[in-house]
């Protein structure tokens, strides 16, 4: 059909926290969202910060289920993502696992799509340690994308409550208030997103699903 929507999944490729700590792209977040956007008949394009198969957390395959190996597929050899990708899509998804939070932030290529979809108003989607990609993100004015937003994410509680909050290059709750977010969240570990017009974001992994749903309800309400 020449009106199928298009999202674009971009995912982490940094594998290592500490020597003896490895991390990736969790796969719930990426799983979930990818199913839920396939069943809609959207046509999913996934990219990754480098390109090529992708590393998942070790504890996220400890909860993998077998409807998830058709998503898991895809995450074998991906592309490269590149500034081209910040045309031709209705949507942006950023699943997370803690390795955003080392090759999300400062990625050049992906603030500049980031940007893009953001001055066009298209819809962008984020769950967990995803929105790490949003802290830097401005508009070509130079105002920071979350200023003045409401958004979630994965909070500094939970961070803490996994021992991982020393290790992180930042903490993404605090940063995201620093940026003028209007941050928000529910009971830790429970399912929790928010949608302010074409921004959506998710708090936690139990979120996954209901967050890909508010970017479907943006897309059909706003999307091109």
């Amino acid at each position: 059909m020449a009106n199928t929507k298009r999202i674009l999944m971009v995912v982490t490729n940094h594998t290592t926290i500490t020597d003896d700590h490895k991390t990736g792209l969790w796969l719930e977040e990426f799983a979930v969202p990818y199913l839920v956007f396939k069943e809609k008949g959207y046509d999913v394009k996934v990219a990754s910060i480098q390109g090529g198969e992708v590393p998942l957390d070790p504890r996220s395959i400890n909860e993998k289920k077998p409807e998830w190996a058709k998503a898991e597929e895809e995450l074998k050899s991906t592309a490269r993502l590149s500034k081209e990708d910040a045309a031709g899509f209705d949507a942006i998804f950023l699943p997370g696992g803690h390795g955003t939070m080392f090759d999300f932030q400062d990625n050049e290529t992906l603030q500049y799509v980031l940007q893009q979809f953001a001055e066009d108003g298209r819809v962008i989607g984020a769950v967990c340690h995803g929105p790490s990609g949003l802290v830097n993100v401005t508009y070509k004015d130079g105002t920071p994308l979350v200023k003045g937003k409401t958004v979630t994410a994965f909070t500094d509680e939970e961070e803490r409550e996994v021992q991982l909050d020393k290790y992180m290059p930042f903490l993404l709750e605090s940063t995201l208030r620093l940026r003028g977010a209007n941050f928000v969240s529910g009971e830790k570990w429970t399912d929790f997103s928010v949608r302010d017009g074409n921004l959506v974001t998710g708090q936690n992994p139990q979120s996954s699903r209901s967050t890909a749903e508010k970017v479907i309800e943006a897309i059909e309400n706003y999307g091109s």
